[in-house]
């Protein structure tokens, strides 16, 4: 039996790199997919995939830099399909990158904070109580390996994946005992349109750069973080919570 049959999944950022990839992993193990991003066409598309390959799946359109928007997602979720079980909080943005602290624009850490960290902590706002009338669920959130080791440069990015990690152990610890499990996912450098802004490997040189950075030898693909979220949103990992899995071909190490 798929392991998410009849479960319902609400995933951040799906319209495009991890979340897309993990759209359709859901999608294919049996589950009812909440996809969730800014832009309509690109989700629209990825939900009309899924159920052209026999799944279930609604595009909803909204905005994680407002909080009423983040209200509305999940109870949309819950009157569209009965509750929720699952929830990858997903969505984020770069900022800037390369520039030391002093020259951080302060409007670019405001966005930062307000998306990757305040946004992925109203979306549990939301999710847990409709996670507890369901008995209980599991939430992925996207941190980063500039959430568990420092990268120069980056500071509102770092800022906002630290937080994550931080506010990702709480809520777990909240709720341990009340049904619900709450992981994140710490990825290194992932083919994808946000790494095609940072880094340019949409260009072969610099994405052999980035590949050297990585012990494995190569950047990473959406698909192999996805199998970790499925992994940890699953009953496979039934006795793991509160913990931040890096997915980075050994550059943590």
């Amino acid at each position: 039996m798929a392991r998410f049959e009849n479960k319902i999944v609400l995933i951040t950022g799906a319209s495009s790199g991890i979340g897309e990839a993990a759209a359709y992993a859901f999608g294919r193990e049996g589950a009812k997919v909440f996809l969730v991003a800014r832009r309509a066409d690109r989700g629209e598309a990825v939900a009309q995939r899924i159920r052209e390959e026999g799944g279930t799946a609604l595009f909803y359109q909204a905005d994680m830099a407002d909080r009423a928007q983040i209200g509305a997602m999940v109870a949309a979720c819950v009157e569209k399909f009965g509750g929720l079980d699952v929830a990858f909080n997903n969505a984020g943005i770069d900022g800037a990158f390369n520039v030391n602290i002093p020259d951080h624009p302060e409007d670019v850490w405001d966005d930062v904070l307000t998306i990757n960290l305040t946004g992925v902590w109203y979306c549990m706002r939301h999710q847990i109580p409709a996670m507890l009338e369901r008995g209980g669920g599991s939430i992925v959130n996207m941190a980063s390996m500039a959430g568990v080791k420092g990268f120069p440069g980056s500071s509102s990015y770092a800022a906002s994946k630290f937080g994550v990690v931080g506010i990702t152990k709480a809520a777990a610890l909240e709720y341990a005992d009340q049904g619900i499990r709450v992981n994140a996912v710490c990825p290194a450098v992932i083919r994808s349109e946000m790494a095609d802004r940072v880094f340019g490997t949409d260009e072969a040189d610099n994405e052999a750069q980035a590949a050297s950075w990585h012990p494995i030898g190569r950047i990473g693909e959406p698909e192999e973080v996805a199998n970790v979220v499925l992994w940890l949103a699953s009953d496979e990992a039934s006795f793991v919570t509160a913990e931040t899995i890096q997915i980075d071909g050994g550059l943590g190490a």
